[in-house]
C-alpha cells in the first residue's frame, strides 16, 4: 500500500473507555476511503498500531470487514488492506409524502438492494399504516429471499416525512401532514416491525443521502435545499447533521423570501418554489404516477407561464441562498429533491449569478457556491436507510463518553 497517500478520517481517541468510539472511526474510515491496510487506519485516525489490529479483530469477527489480498508496493512490508462487507448489516429507510410512501433497503455500504412503493390512501393515517406495513413486510421478504440471515443483521428503521414538528395546528394542514403528525405513527410502526424507529424529515433525509452518494459526499459543511412538494434545507454542520432543538432545523420553506412587487399578504417560500406550486400551474395531480415525465415535458416545451413561475422562483431563492451562506458559512449549498433533473438544472442556472455573500471568495473548495444535487423520487427513502446505519454505525463525540 502506497502509505502517502491521503486519506479523510476522523480521529479516533487512544484514551480508556472509547472502544465504541474507536470502532465507528475504523467503519467511517473504509467507507469514506475504501479498502485500507492497518498501518493506513492508524496514521488515518491517530490510533495506536495496537488498537487498530485489535478493532479489526472485532470487527471481522461481527462480518462487518474482511481482509483483500495482501498487497507489496516499494521496499516496505507487504501489507493487508481491509473492506467493509456490505452485507454486514441492513437498514430500512421508509419515506411518507402526502400521496405516496416508499421504502428501500440499503445495506451497510449505501446499495440499493430492495425498494417498493404505494399510493396512500385518502383515509388519513389510520389506513396509511396498514399499506406502509405491508409495503415494509414486502420489502423485508424480498431481502431474506436472497439473504438468509438478513433480518437478524437489520440495524433498523428510518422514516422520513415532511414536517415542520410538534408545532401548534388547529386544523389539518396540508403542507404539514397535521393528521399524520398528530397519529402515533412511530409506535404503530416500530410495534408492526419489532424494529428500532426513528423519524427524522425529508429534506434533513436527503442531505443524508447526498452525503452517502451525492455532491455532499466528503464535505463537513454543506447545506441541502430539498425541493420537493413543500420545500426545505437539510444542514450538514461540521461532519453531522444538525436538527436543532426540535428537529426542526432547516424548514426555510416557512420563512417570508420577499422580493420587489411583494404586498403584505406574501405567503410562506415553498407556496412559490415547490413541487405544489408548480403542479397548480400546470393543474397535475401531485400524486400522478408519471408526474416526473409529465413535468420534464412541460418544461421542454415551455410556455410563458413557466417562464414567469422559473424567474419568480429563482429570484426568491437567490434571497434564500444568501442568507444561508450568511447564516451557516457552508461550503457549498446544493439544489437536490423528489424534483425531475431538468427542473432542477434549470433552477440552478436560473439561480445564478447569486448576490454576494461571504462565500464569495477567490479560493474555494468546491469551487460552485451552488450545485445540483441527487433528482431522485427515492433520494429521500435512501437518506431514510441511511441514518440507522449512521446511528449504529458513524462517529459521534458521545460515543466516548463514559456512564458512571
Amino acid at each position: 500500500m502506497n502509505d502517502k497517500r491521503p486519506i479523510r478520517a476522523k480521529s479516533g481517541t487512544n484514551l480508556g473507555g472509547a472502544s465504541a468510539h474507536n470502532r465507528r472511526i475504523m467503519i467511517d474510515a473504509l467507507r469514506v476511503n475504501g479498502a485500507l491496510s492497518r498501518a493506513d487506519l492508524a496514521r488515518a485516525t491517530g490510533l495506536t498500531p495496537q488498537t487498530v489490529s485489535n478493532i479489526i479483530e472485532e470487527l471481522a469477527s461481527d462480518g462487518l470487514v474482511r481482509s483483500q489480498a495482501t498487497v507489496r508496493r516499494g521496499r516496505g512490508q507487504p501489507a493487508t488492506p481491509y473492506q467493509l462487507v456490505p452485507e454486514g448489516a441492513f437498514a430500512i429507510g421508509l419515506q411518507i409524502d402526502r400521496h405516496v410512501t416508499r421504502t428501500v433497503i440499503v445495506n451497510l455500504v449505501g446499495e440499493v438492494l430492495v425498494k417498493f412503493e404505494a399510493k396512500l390512501p385518502p383515509g388519513g393515517p389510520a389506513e396509511g399504516v396498514l399499506v406502509i406495513l405491508d409495503l415494509v413486510r414486502r420489502a423485508r421478504a424480498q431481502l431474506a429471499a436472497r439473504t438468509s440471515d438478513a433480518d437478524k443483521r437489520l440495524v433498523g428503521l428510518g422514516v422520513a416525512m415532511p414536517g415542520p414538528f410538534g408545532i401548534n395546528t388547529l386544523y389539518d394542514d396540508p403542507w404539514m401532514m397535521t393528521a399524520w403528525q398528530n397519529f402515533p405513527l412511530i409506535d404503530r410502526i416500530a410495534e408492526g416491525t419489532g424494529l428500532e424507529v426513528a423519524l427524522q424529515n425529508d429534506a434533513a433525509a436527503a442531505a443524508t443521502a447526498e452525503r452517502l452518494l451525492g455532491a455532499a459526499h466528503g464535505l463537513d459543511h454543506a447545506i441541502c435545499i430539498y425541493f420537493g412538494y413543500g420545500l426545505g434545507a437539510g444542514l450538514i454542520l461540521n461532519g453531522e447533521l444538525y436538527g436543532g432543538a426540535h428537529a426542526n432545523a432547516g424548514e426555510i420553506g416557512m420563512i417570508l423570501a420577499l422580493i420587489p412587487g411583494d404586498g403584505a399578504d406574501v405567503e410562506p417560500l415553498e407556496h412559490y418554489a415547490s413541487m405544489a406550486s408548480l403542479c397548480k400551474l400546470l393543474s397535475i395531480d401531485p400524486s400522478e404516477p408519471q408526474l416526473f415525465e409529465m413535468v420534464s415535458d412541460a418544461l421542454q416545451k415551455g410556455s410563458p407561464q413557466i417562464e414567469a413561475w422559473i424567474a419568480d422562483v429563482a429570484q426568491r431563492l437567490r434571497r434564500a441562498i444568501q442568507a444561508l451562506e450568511s447564516i451557516f458559512d457552508p461550503q457549498t449549498i446544493i439544489l437536490c429533491g423528489g424534483a425531475p433533473r431538468r427542473l432542477i438544472d434549470r433552477l440552478v442556472k436560473e439561480i445564478g449569478p447569486l448576490l454576494p455573500s461571504i462565500a464569495d471568495r477567490a479560493s474555494r473548495f468546491p469551487e460552485a457556491r451552488l450545485q445540483a444535487g441527487l433528482a431522485d423520487p427515492w433520494s429521500v427513502a435512501l437518506g431514510a436507510a441511511a441514518e440507522p446505519i449512521a446511528r449504529t454505525f458513524d462517529p459521534r463525540f458521545s460515543a466516548i463518553l463514559k456512564s458512571n
